[in-house]
């Protein structure tokens, strides 16, 4: 059998069909995803620390050997062990300890060599290493890999020690490096002084210097920011070719509508118009995502943009990601139609999955024959049953809670209509522009006037009944209040109260004169809507919820939300939170009630504090999570990104991003003898994209 890059990994010598689905489940499948299995991190095996001379609060790694292993239960935490052993050098000695890990008790012999890599704490009067990354060195076998250099440290498959792996790693390079072909072309390596490929390969995980390893490490980034741009690239140049609709973006209707509004519009809102009527008064498809803060007024800009389309003679669709925000909008958009007299009357229709069977036939007729001028909806919009007349806007809300694939679908239900895609969840202008490069991008960066920004406070879990309190000073006022938590049932093993419990417990103690309502997503839609019917007629004073408010709920009366378990949160799903107060014209409150803090949770919690600003928000969420968490690596085609960090490496970005410009301006469909193996690499990534390749 001939073994190449795509061969399975049982077939590795060392490896076998039993060991391969252990690798399998690590998401390697073939020798090259092997290979492109890079490091996590990497420790410095060339000089050890002397444990005489470890300092406090630093990660550093020494070499010492076992002299004593113990295992306790601590006795205030009843199950919690505690393993210690004492390791040492010729410098001295130093206790080393594990926690809540008992199996750890049979790992270590006495007189064993160990090389541990972690941080040194104080405690009490002498230093001790807590938790680290430990490897049992064998007195036996080659230790070249191992000692004496930079050694790669991996996220390792269940069961499988770091020496093995290594072993395993270099195996494969040493056998299958010469089939690594480069992708990249000699004048492109030049002109952005990268290494070939398969030198990067092999300095990424056996780096014999610092330098060697950021060469490679810039090589690889360059590689994955490069292929990930392609597409975009592709995806604008294909849309010039495209036959658009060039609506009538000024006249009458535009103009009564924004009379009509009981407020003036922002410069950003009237700049934003600007950009979008300028893209629907051409003749090519409009692609452009509007970003814009929770409360940002992005919804007005969409239906201004629909009635150009309805004025032209087209019709309009906005899909939103759920009932509740599908229902809050066509409530909303269809008081504002009405409020100004505009001749013919515009016909709005609603369409989500919990229509009746004949409600949902009259809509898609009325859509089908042209009946209705703006359809409002729900991912049932999708559904191969609906059809338009003459679709000639598609605005898609809430953006990333759609897939890829899922928001290419809507625009294809129309002649190449115009699209706007909106999102919630800004990002740094550099960033988006680099990132959505297929996109045309505007923002809207400041909030209506009037405003008054939310305060929000952050409590630890003891001054529950401090937090409590201002909801209640707030209810008496004539507010209303929300209290979400981040799961429905009480949880044990993370020790967390749920909404359920809570419910039953604050209306019958804390909030007992109020009157409360509970919302979360087991409940089917007809019992959410209801629930958040009664909160919006004020009928409830108190909605207990879980993430379920995350998404769109526009209610001016709630001045005061309390978060419980907020470390339990993503900084952009608070922040999304804390939008659901502040949209009236009273003082509000968003208080964080929080538990035991990691440094990441303690780093949100503080920005939330620190910052109302959606973009100062995102900055900080993509400093604390990283680009692929941030972004939804599904969603973004991400998951090409293992190694590059959007935030870290702008410029390695943007340059990847002018060479992928470059390359498709010259050789759209990537026939070029020199620009196959690029070619192939797109498609092996991106299959997709094979039919914008086709020559004619």
């Amino acid at each position: 059998m001939s073994e190449t890059l795509d061969t399975s990994i049982r077939y590795l010598k060392g490896i076998g069909p039993k060991r391969a689905k252990v690798f399998q489940a690590s998401g390697i499948n073939t020798i090259e995803d092997l290979i492109y299995y890079f490091p996590r991190n990497y420790q410095d095996r060339t000089n050890f620390i002397p444990i005489s001379n470890l300092q406090e609060g630093f990660l550093q790694t020494i070499k010492a050997e076992v002299l004593l292993q113990r295992q306790r239960t601590s006795f205030k935490r009843r199950g919690f062990t505690i393993t210690e052993v004492i390791v040492g050098d010729e410098s001295g000695k130093i206790s080393v300890v594990w926690f809540n890990q008992p199996y750890l008790r049979d790992y270590f012999k006495t007189g064993e060599k160990l090389i541990l890599s972690g941080k040194v704490e104080r405690y009490g009067a002498k230093l001790q290493m807590h938790s680290p990354e430990f490897e049992i060195i064998s007195e036996e076998g080659d230790d070249a890999l191992d000692l004496n250099r930079l050694v790669p440290v991996y996220s390792l498959p269940e069961g499988v020690t770091q020496r093995y792996f290594r072993k395993i790693i270099k195996s494969a390079l040493d056998k299958f490096l010469p089939q690594i072909k480069d992708f990249l072309s000699f004048e492109a390596r030049s002109r952005n002084n990268l290494v070939n490929l398969a030198r990067a390969l092999m300095d990424i995980h056996f780096p014999e210097n610092q330098e060697a390893r950021m060469r490679a490490y810039e090589r690889l980034s360059f590689d994955e920011f490069f292929i990930f741009q392609l597409p975009l690239v592709l995806r604008k140049l294909n849309r010039k070719d495209k036959q658009g609709i060039a609506h009538t973006v000024n006249g009458k209707l535009l103009d009564d509508y924004i009379a009509a509004l009981p407020f003036r519009l922002t410069n950003a809102q009237e700049k934003t118009l600007l950009e979008i009527k300028s893209d629907m008064s051409k003749p090519l498809p409009m692609q452009r995502l509007l970003q814009g803060d929770v409360g940002s007024g992005k919804t007005v800009v969409a239906i201004i943009a629909s009635l150009a389309a309805i004025q032209s003679g087209y019709q309009a669709a906005i899909m939103v990601p759920t009932e509740i925000l599908a229902r809050q909008h066509y409530e909303k958009i269809s008081f504002q139609l009405s409020a100004f007299s505009s001749q013919p009357k515009i016909r709005i229709r609603l369409l989500t999955s919990s229509l009746k069977k004949n409600e949902k036939t009259k809509v898609y007729r009325q859509m089908q024959d042209g009946t209705v001028d703006l359809v409002i909806g729900t991912h049932a919009l999708l559904e191969e049953t609906v059809g338009f007349k003459n679709l000639g806007l598609v605005v898609i809300d809430e953006q990333h809670k759609f897939g890829v694939g899922q928001r290419a679908l809507l625009p294809k239900k129309g002649l190449n209509p115009d699209c706007l895609i909106m999102t919630a969840t800004p990002i740094p202008r550099t960033l988006a522009i680099t990132l959505y490069g297929d996109l045309d991008i505007s923002v809207i960066n400041e909030l209506p006037a009037g405003r008054i920004p939310v305060k929000t406070l952050n409590y630890r879990g003891k001054d529950q009944a401090k937090a409590y309190l201002t909801a209640i000073e707030q209810l008496k006022l004539g507010r209303q209040a929300y209290i979400i938590y981040p799961v429905i049932e009480e949880s044990y093993a993370l020790d967390m109260a749920g909404a359920k419990k809570m419910y039953a417990r604050l209306k019958n103690e804390e909030f007992k004169d109020f009157r409360l309502g509970l919302i979360h997503g087991k409940l089917d839609e007809k019992e959410q809507n209801e629930i958040m019917l009664k909160f919006k007629e004020k009928e409830l004073d108190v909605l207990i919820a879980t993430t379920i408010l995350e998404v769109g709920i526009d209610i001016a009366n709630a001045s005061c939300m309390i978060i419980e378990h907020a470390e339990r949160f993503g900084l952009a799903q608070l922040h999304q939170l804390r939008g659901r107060v502040g949209r009236g014209p009273y003082q509000s409150f968003c208080i964080l009630l929080s538990g035991a803090l990691t440094p990441d949770a303690e780093a949100r919690i503080n920005a939330m504090v620190r910052y109302n600003d959606g973009f100062r928000i995102a900055e900080e969420d993509l400093k604390i999570r990283g680009p692929g968490e941030f972004f939804g690596r599904r969603q973004h085609g991400l998951t090409e990104l293992k190694i590059a960090n959007p935030l870290t490496q702008m410029q390695l970005l943007k340059r990847a991003r002018e060479e992928a410009i470059r390359l498709i301006e010259a050789d759209p469909h990537l026939q070029a003898r020199q620009n196959i193996l690029a070619r192939e690499k797109l498609l092996q990534r991106f299959p997709e994209y094979e039919k914008l390749m086709v020559v004619g």
